[in-house]
């Protein structure tokens, strides 16, 4: 029965690992359509959504059907129980980018305007926290994981520099509004992918360490 349910728990790790690789290649193609003006890329990001979610649900039966008929314990309970939760989250992920195709799709209808050099560092250290993070559950690495952590505050940090640069020179350019308003919307969903990064980075940690770091953060901090 162990080794049974240690056969099940390795299938069910490597399944997770390969919607992780879709979520980090529709963040690649979202970003990288607005980066490039690459309206093919946003087509990319709507065909990888299909798999995700067909992932996601695969996932959370493998797990539910775990719980029901092998009764894991211990780490193996936190292990299928963080998984449960990281597939989730990795599903919400892929969502956000889809908001980035449409919103670099309105984007794009415009030339440029607006000066995006935050927008991209942003895009730089986003994707950074979700590969780290995936590596962090790979190899099961506590410290990796609160690297994340530390990550999230940066993040942040630009979203609210690009929503106030942009909100300026909205004001001061009424006809970059619309492009202004998208550059925004960008930012936001980044940022938001980046809070699902730090949710995965907790439950890296539950699963190792049995600790539930959840509201140990920032107060008002919403996820």
């Amino acid at each position: 029965m162990h080794r049974n349910l240690d056969t099940n728990l390795s299938h069910l790790h490597e399944h997770l690992l390969t919607m992780a690789g879709y979520v980090e290649q529709a963040l690649e193609c979202a970003t990288a359509g607005w980066r490039l003006r690459n309206t093919t890329k946003i087509r990319e990001v709507y065909a990888i959504e299909t798999k995700v979610n067909e992932s996601h649900i695969s996932v959370d039966a493998s797990c539910l059907q775990i719980l029901a008929l092998q009764h894991p314990l211990a780490a193996d309970l936190r292990l299928v129980v963080s998984i449960l939760k990281i597939n989730t989250d990795l599903e919400r992920m892929v969502d956000l980018a889809v908001n980035i195709g449409q919103n670099t799709e309105y984007y794009l209808k415009n030339e440029s305007e607006i000066e995006v050099e935050d927008l991209s560092e942003m895009t730089d250290e986003v994707r950074v926290m979700v590969r780290e993070v995936l590596d962090a559950f790979v190899k099961s690495d506590e410290g990796l994981a609160n690297k994340v952590l530390e990550r999230d505050d940066k993040v942040d940090s630009f979203k609210r520099k690009i929503w106030q640069d942009t909100t300026e020179y909205m004001k001061k350019n009424p006809s970059a509004i619309e492009q202004g308003l998208n550059v925004i919307l960008i930012a936001k969903n980044l940022e938001r992918i980046g809070d699902h990064a730090t949710n995965i980075a907790e439950d890296v940690i539950f699963s190792m360490s049995g600790e539930d770091i959840r509201h140990a953060g920032k107060p008002g901090k919403v996820k």
